[in-house]
């Protein structure tokens, strides 16, 4: 099958590669398409590391069931399905205490294991999640972790409530799905970011206000302005020690921080004002396996948007068009259609 797959040193090659088989408790989904993420730039680009090399690159799924392994009942040859972009054991401690998205074992597709830049993936039976047939089969890819990891970031680390008042810094794939969580939540969500579009964009998903960094000598200071005080909440979903700060320094008394953006870089932020003012800073990483069944169900029945994420399609062929767009910072969300959705 083709595949592209990340080599040493952030080299990215298209190969005919084999397909891979099922074994017990597995089964093989024929790819319809996977999102391009900027993950996938953090191994190209920024020298962050996989943990299987050479590996196929890809972590946001959808298909349809290939083949089953032995002793696979839940699903038949055909079916629709997900797949989350993290594989959990289900047995560690975390995983028993209900926070299986920081799994001690957890297996992360393009990373630990080949992802789904290719015509077939493996996938471990228990984690993948069947697609309803309302949901259109290519765009669902990004459900996998453009829409996952900003729902769990805003349901159960931001813990956005109705009636707050919420800053997303970045309007990107995942701050873009922030703005229309956060705005389901009920609160007033101001969108920040450098680029007009995306701030219009932003509009569409649910912001009530917006803010052009560019446009204001001091964000913090204007932010604190527009809502008499400060904000309940910030997402950083960018991941820069200086947005970070910034986002930081935008909150009310009593605020929180939320960071979904990674960074390798240190950031240096007043402990002072955290203890005094009782702010809190917590991180966020991808989604529980128990979300899933219920944002599914909120795409199937239109409550989140899905189909205008996707701004961009390429073949395989073309994935490093793909990604040129995602460095230039155009559109929301491109995905790689490598088999024709049925």
């Amino acid at each position: 099958m083709k595949a592209a797959v990340l080599h040493p040193g952030g080299r990215l090659e298209l190969s005919e590669v084999p397909a891979p088989s099922p074994t017990a408790g597995e089964i093989l989904v024929r790819v319809a398409a996977c999102g391009i993420c900027h993950t996938d730039l953090h191994y190209l680009d920024h020298g962050v590391k996989t943990f299987k090399s050479p590996v196929i690159l890809g972590h946001e799924v959808s298909g349809t069931v290939a083949l089953l392994g032995s002793g696979v009942t839940r699903f038949r040859e055909g079916d629709r399905v997900l797949l989350p972009a993290v594989f959990t054991c289900g047995t560690c401690r975390l995983c028993r205490t209900g926070r299986e998205n920081i799994c001690e074992q957890m297996k992360m597709l393009g990373n630990h294991v080949d992802g789904a830049y290719a015509e077939y993936v493996m996938a471990p039976a228990k984690d993948a999640f069947s697609l309803p047939p309302e949901i259109p089969l290519a765009e669902a890819c990004l459900i996998g972790d453009a829409m996952s990891t900003p729902y769990h970031a805003v349901k159960h680390r931001a813990q956005v409530r109705m009636g707050e008042t919420v800053a997303i810094f970045g309007c990107g794939g995942v701050g873009i799905n922030a703005v229309q969580f956060a705005a389901l939540a009920g609160a007033h969500v101001i969108a920040v970011d450098i680029d007009d579009r995306k701030l219009e964009l932003a509009r569409q998903f649910g912001a009530r206000d917006v803010l052009n960094a560019r446009s204001v000598d001091r964000v913090d200071k204007e932010l604190k302005k527009r809502t008499g005080g400060g904000l309940d909440a910030v997402l950083e979903v960018i991941g820069k020690p200086e947005t970070i700060r910034i986002a930081y320094e935008s909150l009310r008394p009593g605020g929180r921080l939320c960071q979904v953006g990674y960074t390798a870089e240190p950031v240096t932020l007043a402990f002072s004002k955290m203890m005094f003012y009782e702010l809190q800073v917590v991180g966020s990483l991808g989604c529980r396996p128990s979300d899933y069944p219920e944002l599914i169900e909120l795409v199937r029945t239109r409550r989140a948007q899905l189909e205008p994420l996707v701004t961009g399609r390429y073949s395989l062929d073309r994935i490093t068009e793909g990604f040129d767009t995602l460095r230039r910072g155009e559109g929301i969300r491109g995905i790689v259609v490598m088999n024709q959705p049925r």
